[in-house]
């Protein structure tokens, strides 16, 4: 089969080499699965450069989450067992963490239903309570993990304040609900979220990029506000001064969904039941901006890890389609 492997570590599109390689041997509660869709997350750069919590063996096959069928016919989502990621004609994964397709979504939308679908809802239901009628602000609203944050944000009945960087972004953030679209390299983010509130500010924040972004979240935070933090992708790990957060009673709260899967398994398969339902309602559709052959991943991974890209880029080995 194709694959893409790793062999030393460094940014994605000089360190991925599309190389003919064996199809991987599903071990103990593994099953071997033939990939319809891998879609392409932030932590795949990570891997790339070996900045990840999980650093697999090289070489390895980068790509953390796919849509595609087991030997039997089925349909499902899978988070590939590393070193066999997705980027590849076939991934193993855990028999018992597999989840069933939604039929509303086609594979590319499948598999970008997993990680931060999950996410956002573990992270805006779980951990932050969100409550109809509250104030939600998403950094980098325009992306895989924000647009997420914000689709579900809508379907939660809340106001969605989104952050985005450039025109291009704030266009697809207006496109998908936001009730204010704040471009951090043109406007005054604390000023313009104090004044959308009525000086009261977010009550919560979903900040999945870290550094500038947390620092400016906790200057306009609501009385009792959560800052969910979900991930660092502007490379910046902020230290919270917690005097401030005493002051000020909010709290700030992390979220590693991973853990769920070991911890709380029946949680994951319950939200993913609920995903799957406001998926069949229309309510939630993940934004896939580009779809392509398994030969461009390489170069679709460095648009990732270079912030150039919105929404979801999903990598299709049997072609795009």
């Amino acid at each position: 089969m194709q694959a893409w492997r790793v062999h030393r570590n460094g940014e994605p599109n000089e360190v991925m080499r599309l190389e003919e390689t064996d199809r991987p041997t599903p071990g103990d509660g593994q099953v071997l699965i033939e990939v319809l869709a891998a879609n392409i997350n932030f932590p795949d750069a990570l891997l790339c450069r070996g900045q990840y919590q999980v650093r697999p063996p090289l070489p390895f096959t980068p790509g953390v989450e796919i849509c595609g069928e087991t030997p039997d016919g089925r349909r499902v989502l899978a988070t590939p067992a590393l070193p066999n990621g997705g980027f590849a004609e076939y991934a193993v994964a855990d028999e018992a963490a597999l989840l069933p397709a939604p039929e509303a979504l086609d594979d590319a939308e499948a598999a970008a239903l997993h990680i931060g679908y999950q996410t956002g809802w573990f992270g805006l239901h779980r951990r932050a309570h969100l409550q109809a009628g509250e104030t939600l602000l998403v950094h980098a609203a325009a992306g895989g993990v924000g647009s997420a944050a914000v689709q579900l944000g809508k379907a939660a009945g809340v106001k969605v304040i989104g952050v985005v960087g450039g025109p291009e972004k704030a266009k697809t953030a207006h496109e998908l609900g936001c009730d204010l679209v704040i471009d951090r390299r043109t406007e005054d983010m604390v000023a313009a979220v104090k004044e959308f509130t009525g000086g009261r500010g977010a009550d919560v924040v979903y900040d999945p990029v870290g550094g500038d972004a947390y620092a400016k979240s906790v200057k306009c935070i609501a009385f009792e506000g959560r800052v969910i933090v979900v991930g660092f992708a502007s490379g910046g790990i902020p230290t919270p001064a917690l005097n401030h957060a005493l002051v000020k009673n909010y709290s700030i709260v992390g979220l590693h969904w991973g853990l769920y899967n070991t911890k709380d398994p029946a949680a994951v398969r319950a939200c993913h039941e609920e995903l799957t339902v406001l998926a069949a309602q229309g309510v939630i559709k993940p934004l896939i901006s580009e779809r392509v052959a398994l030969d461009g991943a390489a170069a679709a991974v460095q648009r990732v890890a270079d912030g150039t890209s919105t929404g979801r880029i999903a990598v299709l080995p049997g072609g795009a389609r």
